[in-house]
Order: C-alpha cells, then sequence, then structure tokens
C-alpha cells in the first residue's frame, strides 16, 4: 500500500533542502534524489559507458553525498558539488577495471601535431547547429561510441570544464597525454559526424534555394 504523498515543494530553495538533509529528513532526501538523479545518472554513464555501471555509480554518489553533508561548505552550489562526487565515482569504478591494452594506445606516444588530421573540413559550424537538438542527440552517440580513454577525457575537458592540469590528476596522467587523447578524441568525433553535418548542410541548402524561389 502506497505511502502518503510527499509534498517536495517545500524544498524548492537550496538552502531549505540542505537544512532538511542536515536535519536527517527523509522528503529532503527524496527531492535530493529526484532532483539530481536523472543529471547524476547521465553523468555517470557518459563516464563509464555501461548503464549497469552507471547505476552503481548514481548508488554510490548518493551514498557518498548524504554521509558527506556535514563537510558541504556552500563554496559551491550543491548541484556542482554532487556532480564531483559522481565523476569521482565514476573515475574510481574505472580504475577498477582490468586494464585493457590496445594498439591505439600507442599514438600517445606521438605529440598532438604529428597525428593524422581530418580529411574533411566541418560543413557547417557546429558552435550553431549544437542547438539542434537532433545534433546534441548525435554528438552523445559518438561520445559514447570512443574508447574508455578518450571518452573520459572529452567528458572532464569539454563537458566537466576541467583544466588540462585538472583533468590530469584526475586521471593521474600527464597534461601531455590529457592533450593527446583530446586531440585524438576530437578527430574521431568529426570524422563520425561529419556524414550527418553533411546531410544536415544539403537540407539547409535546399531549404535556403526554396525561400529564395518563394521570394
Amino acid at each position: 500500500m502506497p505511502g502518503p504523498p510527499i509534498d517536495l515543494s517545500v524544498y524548492d530553495d537550496e538552502a531549505a533542502l540542505l537544512a532538511g538533509l542536515r536535519r536527517h529528513d527523509l522528503d529532503a532526501c527524496t527531492c535530493l534524489v529526484k532532483r539530481f538523479a536523472p543529471l547524476v545518472y547521465s553523468r555517470a554513464l557518459r563516464l563509464v559507458g555501461d548503464p549497469d555501471d552507471a547505476e552503481g555509480v548514481l548508488q554510490s554518489t548518493f551514498i557518498k553525498t548524504c554521509n558527506a553533508l556535514d563537510s558541504f561548505d556552500g563554496a559551491s552550489s550543491l548541484g556542482t558539488w554532487i556532480y564531483r562526487i559522481a565523476t569521482n565515482e565514476g573515475l574510481m569504478l574505472l580504475r577498477q577495471r582490468k586494464p585493457q591494452v590496445a594498439l591505439d594506445d600507442i599514438a600517445e606516444l606521438l605529440s598532438a601535431d604529428e597525428l593524422p588530421q581530418p580529411h574533411h573540413a566541418w560543413p557547417i559550424d557546429p558552435g550553431r547547429a549544437a542547438l539542434n537538438g537532433e545534433l546534441r542527440a548525435q554528438l552523445a552517440q559518438a561520445i559514447a561510441a570512443l574508447p574508455e580513454p578518450l571518452r573520459v577525457v572529452v567528458v572532464l575537458r569539454d563537458i566537466d570544464e576541467l583544466s588540462t592540469e585538472e583533468t590530469a590528476a584526475q586521471l593521474r596522467i600527464t597534461p601531455g597525454a590529457v592533450k593527446v587523447r583530446l586531440h585524438r578524441a576530437r578527430l574521431r568525433l568529426r570524422a563520425l559526424l561529419t556524414s550527418y553535418l553533411g546531410v544536415i548542410a544539403i537540407l539547409l541548402g535546399l531549404l535556403c534555394g526554396v525561400k529564395a524561389l518563394a521570394g
């Protein structure tokens, strides 16, 4: 039999939510999970690349969050603090996985300037096209398809906007390795999205032609 409905509106304000959490109010805990779980899961999935592992990161993130509430000093938003915990939990899980050696990793011995360059330029400006929801979905799929070392660097540098040095510290690699992995990841993403963006460019060209004829 379901319990009484929970009014979460009393915790719309972050300060009130934090006060409720520190009082160990169960309604506040429910509100915390409801508000941040989808974004935490999305963050975890981008990092670890596996739905089951992402669920594990989601659970451990909220356990760590609740246990560490007394240490939250409010220097950042509650959401930023929780996402940082989620990132740490995801990276910890990745470190526990059995390392796999791939021939592709040999490219890290090269400098970014020595890596092969793409043969085709972007057919349209990806910054403007990023406003398109379909392209965002395509980009998310492309990021998920990257090998784990490249995917994690993209998430930390281009999504979480960490610096090269912060990313290197998180991954326990050199800043030079971060730069090379990020360069390789962006080249792969460019290659994966080129065909899709080419179709979009053709459609935009046809649309402009139709408008010109109609005018």
